[in-house]
């Protein structure tokens, strides 16, 4: 059994009281004609049981303190199609449920279950199809024998296990810690082979064999490996220009495994050697990253770090000339936004731009150990008039992925080459 599943299991059935929480996995996707996507459990499901298979729910009973699961049945015929299921009995025992049932039984016994229950939890509004579904378990027990009781009460279970997922647990912190140590090798990799006359998609490539030579078979969201101007697209993804000579590469990029992602931003040149100007304005967002990270620790404000690289970046585009006037007449008038519109970073787990709020009562809640964000400060300087020709088309951005310690932060994507130094011994071999 993998214990902290049920551990994280046991943390929320003791915030029930009488109430029930049920939880679906996500469905299948069809592709096209009859091929699938591939699988992707729901994050909030893979949180709270580990199960990856398709088809499931669950059923924490905050009355009996059980935890339910239903799922497919075993089948051998389908097995030999597409591969080993668990089946009830299996799931119970490799991960720890109280009951395992076949789907089949849920119509029945999860009206029984909803009885006289005075609160039900699931995710609200989530999946269409899982609210009609609930739904008609609710009108069951409101038709069932006189004197019982459907819940009177409903909650949205996200809320709850959006607070839980925000400080992650020892096993969490492994899986991430493991996801940002292969995502930080693809970026090695793609620095060592990149050359110029290549395309980006070969670049692509080495990071994808990177990850799965480790055991991470999909990178956590589609790869951004965007060329000279494309890097001043934000979410850029055709990944299908050819590499010039004199141009920088952007890379964002990570990893998932066992359901956790990686996430860093690493920018290079094609060539190997970074330009005077290049140069220039990446030591800006460097420096502004390093401030960023400085102030991820326990009891900061969650904008301290977005405050602290946006002065360097302030800073940084008067000292380029790419703005005029004083560090905060840029900041108050929004001038920045111009090459720098976006956040300094996003919370990182399960989901890429993992849960929880950063306010509480309308406050910036404070940073606590557990706690996994990213920093990823960038320059994106398009083609314009009052834009010094040296610095067209030079889109920077460096993000890593940062864990909150007890006594500060350690940044455990770090294996990724980020001073220009480095960079540039990493491309000649050495």
């Amino acid at each position: 059994m993998y214990q902290p599943h049920a551990t994280r299991r046991n943390r929320l059935l003791s915030t029930l009281g009488d109430g029930i929480a049920l939880l679906a996995t996500a469905p299948e996707a069809t592709r096209n004609a009859d091929c699938l996507y591939p699988y992707r459990a729901d994050s909030y499901f893979l949180y709270l049981t580990g199960f990856a298979e398709p088809e499931a729910v669950l059923l924490l009973d905050g009355r009996s303190g059980k935890s339910i699961l239903f799922c497919r049945a075993k089948n051998p015929e389908m097995e030999i199609w597409d591969g080993f299921r668990y089946g009830p009995e299996g799931a119970k025992e490799a991960f720890g449920f109280d009951e395992a049932y076949a789907l089949d039984e849920m119509a029945q016994r999860i009206p029984d279950l909803l009885a006289d229950c005075r609160q039900l939890w699931w995710p609200l509004g989530h999946d269409e199809a899982f609210d009609r579904r609930v739904n008609g378990w609710l009108d069951g027990v409101r038709r069932a024998r006189a004197g019982t009781h459907a819940p009177a009460h409903y909650g949205d279970l996200r809320a709850l296990l959006d607070e839980m997922r925000m400080v992650k647990d020892e096993a969490e912190i492994a899986l991430l810690c493991r996801a940002g140590e292969i995502s930080a090798a693809g970026h090695v990799a793609a620095m060592r082979t990149v050359r110029p006359g290549q395309y980006e998609y070969e670049a692509e490539a080495e990071l994808l064999r990177a990850f799965v030579r480790r055991g991470a078979r999909y990178p956590a969201y589609e790869s951004i490996v965007a060329g000279g101007g494309n890097a001043c697209v934000l979410h850029y993804s055709a990944n299908n220009a050819r590499l010039q000579d004199g141009e920088l590469l952007l890379i964002d990029a990570g990893c998932e495994l066992d359901g956790y992602a990686g996430d860093i931003t690493r920018t290079f040149p094609v060539n190997g050697r970074f330009s005077a100007a290049q140069r220039d304005v990446y030591e800006v967002v460097l420096e502004a990253e390093l401030a960023g990270i400085a102030a991820v620790r326990p009891g900061a404000p969650w904008n301290a770090p977005a405050d602290a690289a946006l002065r360097v970046l302030a800073q940084g585009m008067l000292d380029l000339g790419l703005l005029a006037g004083s560090v905060d007449g840029v900041i108050e008038s929004g001038d920045y936004r111009r090459f720098y519109m976006h956040g300094i970073g996003h919370m990182i787990g399960l989901d890429v731009h993992d849960v929880g709020q950063r306010k509480q009562n309308g406050q910036w809640r404070n940073y606590q150990p557990g706690m996994c964000t990213t920093v990823e400060p960038g320059l994106y300087i398009r083609p314009a008039q009052d834009v010094p020709e040296a610095f067209h088309n030079i889109g920077i951005r460096i993000e890593d992925d940062v864990l909150v310690t007890a006594d500060g932060n350690e940044v455990y994507t770090a294996a990724a080459p980020k001073r220009v130094d480095e960079i540039e011994a990493l491309m000649r071999g050495e």
